[in-house]
């Protein structure tokens, strides 16, 4: 998508007094200051003298008029066009008598875009324009391997060039990438993924046996209803798909009620069996309590698009029923009985099984309509006090250099603290910074007042939380991320376990453990320098995913197609773990891709993304079908 400006501005304009600054000719100059002088009461007695050097001046004002014009050409049509450098003035005729009488236009100034003062900015444009393509290239790269060698499998195997099915063999990467590529204007991969959804997904979901309800809700069900929003209307263009894309969400969303309907508690269970619709809990019978609390935002707008309240109602009750238990500060246990409908365990962490039960507490709450719906301030109130937590038990500063870091509570808030932050921790940063501003910019927001102290608070926190993030990549040989890492602190270090890279600023406040070096394409750290970027409009985010991706392309590429995870980031020979997640292209190169756009794509003030990036819009934001 591209945005048309005005060859001027209007605030340009408003300055610009065009009476007083229109340019008059040599000869207008002239006549005009003779007219004004004494002359006419003079005329009559002017010597000889006078009167010649009068024709001498009008003589010579006009020649230079003739001869000053610019340099002409011709036209097929027999059109003289005077190229000026401020664009074309076309004139008929040709006559040098006729370009000297004719009156030049009186145009307003052509001035850079409102956006736009000066050249240098341009080129700014250019450069991440540029960079955009690149990304696009790099998921055209992708895709291209996956169609080759792993089409309606659930993830490609780039190195060994084959297939798997390790969610349920839905064709996870086709539907995880569809709006992707309708985001990117890849139009021939649009083509090829919502062919094989219109002809297979539908036979797939009532045929396949298990698959886990969260990871199916966000990748399929969510990348379904995406690519129904996204996809065009007008004139009948992909309306057969674009009716296909609900129907099968509501096929399948059907058939993932059973998790909540087989349950004796409000907490549904982990595990569906799709062709028969049955529904158990997973081994060990407990559910983690982010993946109960993150299938809200997908079942709310099925409910929206299909007009039946039936998904809606069901995955709402969760986020009730967790209201009502009791909690740390706002931080709760990272797993939860579907039996009892209590948590259980004291693990408390904002890493696996805990993220995005704190993202959807937000943006659940976002989706709505925020304070519009006064029966969920509940949602936004449980966000506050979870933040407030957050910063009093679980925010710690490492040494020498002292990096903000978010830390892990293993055995409850009695227990010791842990300084291991998971990448997946790093959705966090994006998280705070939409929670303070709701999707505006912050210039925006502090403009109308709209921002209180917590706010800022978070703002800064979020900050922090970035720079934190990016500098796990900074420290490591590949200028890759580990999985996981730990910090050094006043309490806890462990020598000679540092990301490789001994030129890096903070490669002694950082930890890598040989067990958690690996890399699986995370979008995480990108996620949040996408939202941080759009919010504060600081051009160091762009700058910081420029890196990362680059470091994508070195490392992780494979030439035949695909990109590949990697075991270990910490040596510049990073052996390959041959996998590529659903999820690269999913979200990784999708935030890249909005990060060095235009933002008024897919704006944070009118849609949420889900937890796998796929934008949803908040309602009464814009016009929905």
């Amino acid at each position: 998508m591209s945005s048309k400006y005005l060859p001027y501005s209007n605030k340009d304009i408003n300055r610009y007094d065009n009476a007083k600054f229109r340019h008059r000719s040599f000869f207008k100059v002239m006549t005009r200051s003779l007219l004004n002088s004494n002359m006419k009461r003079n005329c009559l007695s002017c010597s000889m003298g006078k009167f010649l050097m009068l024709l001498m001046i009008l003589g010579v004002a006009c020649l230079m008029l003739i001869h000053s014009s610019p340099a002409q050409s011709v036209d097929g049509l027999g059109k003289h066009i005077s190229n000026t450098g401020e664009g074309k003035i076309t004139s008929f005729g040709g006559s040098k008598l006729g370009r000297l009488l004719r009156k030049p236009p009186r145009l307003p100034p052509r001035l850079p875009p409102a956006n736009s003062t000066s050249g240098h900015s341009s080129n700014l444009d250019s450069k991440w324009i540029d960079r955009q393509q690149s990304v696009k290239k790099a998921f055209l790269h992708a895709w291209l391997g996956y169609k080759k060698y792993a089409m309606g499998y659930d993830e490609l195997m780039p190195v060994s060039q084959h297939g798997v099915d390790g969610l349920g063999g839905l064709g996870a990467t086709i539907v995880d990438a569809l709006d992707t590529a309708m985001i990117m204007g890849a139009n021939e991969v649009v083509s090829e993924a919502s062919g094989w959804v219109e002809t297979q997904l539908s036979s797939r979901i009532s045929q396949k046996g298990q698959v886990n309800l969260f990871e199916t809700t966000i990748r399929v069900l969510g990348g379904l209803l995406s690519a129904y929003h996204l996809s065009p209307v007008e004139a009948g263009i992909n309306s057969t798909s674009k009716a296909i894309y609900l129907e099968t969400a509501k096929n399948l969303a059907d058939r993932l009620l059973s998790a909540f309907t087989s349950s004796p508690t409000a907490v549904p269970y982990s595990d569906v069996v799709l062709h028969d619709s049955s529904s158990h809990p997973a081994p060990g019978g407990l559910s983690s309590t982010s993946e109960v609390s993150t299938l809200q935002l997908e079942f709310n707008y099925l409910s929206t698009l299909s007009g039946d309240p039936k998904y809606s109602i069901a995955a709402m009750k969760v986020l009730e029923h967790l209201k009502t238990l009791p909690k740390v500060e706002g931080l709760v246990p990272i797993y939860i009985s579907p039996h009892t409908g209590e948590f259980s365990g004291d693990n408390i962490r904002l890493g696996s099984r805990g993220d995005s039960y704190y993202e959807y507490l937000l943006k659940v709450w976002l989706q709505k309509g925020a304070s519009r719906d006064s029966n969920l301030t509940y949602l936004h109130d449980m966000y506050e006090e979870a933040m407030k937590g957050v910063r009093h038990l679980l925010v710690r500063k490492t040494i020498p250099k002292g990096l903000v870091f978010v830390g892990e509570l293993p055995y409850g808030p009695k227990g010791g603290f842990s300084p291991k932050m998971d990448h997946l921790v790093c959705f966090l940063s994006g998280n705070l910074a939409l929670g303070a501003t709701k999707g505006l910019t912050k210039e925006k927001a502090m403009r109308d007042n709209l921002l209180n102290f917590e706010d800022l608070e978070n703002l800064k926190l979020a900050e922090d939380l970035a720079k934190t993030c990016f500098e796990m990549y900074s420290v490591t040989s590949t200028g890759l991320a580990p999985e996981i890492a730990y910090f050094h602190t006043e309490e806890f270090s462990e020598g000679g376990l540092d990301g490789g890279n001994k030129n890096a600023e903070y490669v002694n406040d950082i930890i890598i453990k040989p067990a958690d070096r690996h890399n699986l394409l995370r979008p995480e750290t990108v996620e949040s320098l996408f939202i941080l970027y759009r919010i504060t409009e600081d051009p160091k985010y762009r700058e910081w995913g420029w890196q990362i991706f680059e470091a994508f392309e070195k490392f992780t590429r494979v030439e035949s197609g695909g990109y590949t995870s990697l075991d270990d980031v910490t040596t510049v020979h990073p052996p390959r773990r041959d996998k590529m997640e659903t999820f690269f292209l999913g979200e990784t190169l999708k935030y890249l891709y909005l990060l060095f756009g235009d933002s008024s794509v897919i704006p944070l003030d009118k849609y949420v993304f889900n937890t796998e990036a796929h934008p949803i819009p908040i309602e009464g934001a814009i016009m929905t079908e």
